[in-house]
């Protein structure tokens, strides 16, 4: 079983919007409905969680109608933070399926996730055991402790930035919040599910993932956003490059073929 964990409980209060950033439209459906279809049509997700704003829980079970996301198995209220939203979405999961099942966490307004990552993240756990969607950076990063003076410069080719899906076992995430949230500490310093991986002991495996793949956090965003989907558009109708979706298939028949 492949299930989807998607949270999107945030307020957008850095998007300075009046309503959470989920549900501004872009190009005429809400960011959050561009991320569910990426699940939604994907042939390997069976599943899709969701934990959102309990506030906007029936609108976007108006949505999810509106939109055909059949998939949605449950959409549950989200907590006050990512790291709750997300528990509160493993819980739920987990109370219907398998524990070896295999869980794709992800954000919901990162809108761009190709087609091939998710189909990798699935792989990566299979093999792996998990799965951490980053990018390798282009630019210098910097290490600064008091954000005045560099204490560090980590090379490049040691450096990424880490993305979603960030994917794993059910059972064993879900292990690891409980295990965490019953600890002095529990969520502090701990900025994503690689990060709860890591505090558990554990080597996360990284998936390289896609350049577009922005998470929708400020009205630049927004730009970008509405840019990637034009360019998405032009590719198709003029033939400029293969679809993920295409290719992706196309890639699972040749690994296929030479096993």
């Amino acid at each position: 079983m492949n299930i989807a964990i998607i949270f999107a409980g945030g307020s957008g209060v850095r998007m300075g919007a009046g309503i959470p950033k989920q549900f501004l439209e872009i190009n005429g459906k809400p960011i959050l409905i561009h991320t569910l279809q990426l699940f939604q049509e994907h042939e390997d997700i069976d599943k899709i969680y969701l934990a959102t704003n309990g506030e906007y829980i029936s609108y976007t079970e108006r949505l999810v109608e509106d939109y055909h996301i059949d998939k949605m198995a449950a959409i549950v209220p989200g907590g006050s933070s990512a790291h709750e939203s997300v528990y509160n979405a493993l819980v739920k999961a987990a109370e219907e399926n398998p524990e070896d099942s295999v869980v794709l966490i992800h954000d919901g307004v990162r809108p761009f996730v190709s087609y091939e990552v998710i189909g990798n993240n699935i792989d990566s756990v299979l093999e792996h055991g998990s799965a951490i969607t980053c990018t390798q950076c282009y630019e210098t990063v910097i290490l600064s402790r008091d954000g005045e003076t560099v204490d560090d410069t980590p090379l490049r080719k040691e450096s990424f930035t880490a993305q979603a899906p960030q994917s794993f076992r059910l059972g064993e995430i879900l292990s690891m919040h409980n295990e965490i949230r019953e600890s002095e500490e529990g969520y502090a310093d701990l900025v994503d599910s690689c990060g709860i991986y890591r505090r558990m002991g554990k080597k996360p495996n990284i998936v390289l993932g896609n350049r577009g793949n922005i998470k929708v956090t400020t009205p630049e965003d927004v730009y970008m956003f509405r840019a990637l989907i034009q360019y998405k558009e032009n590719e198709q109708a003029f033939g400029f490059g293969i679809t993920d979706r295409v290719s992706y298939k196309l890639n699972r028949y040749r690994n296929k073929d030479k096993k």
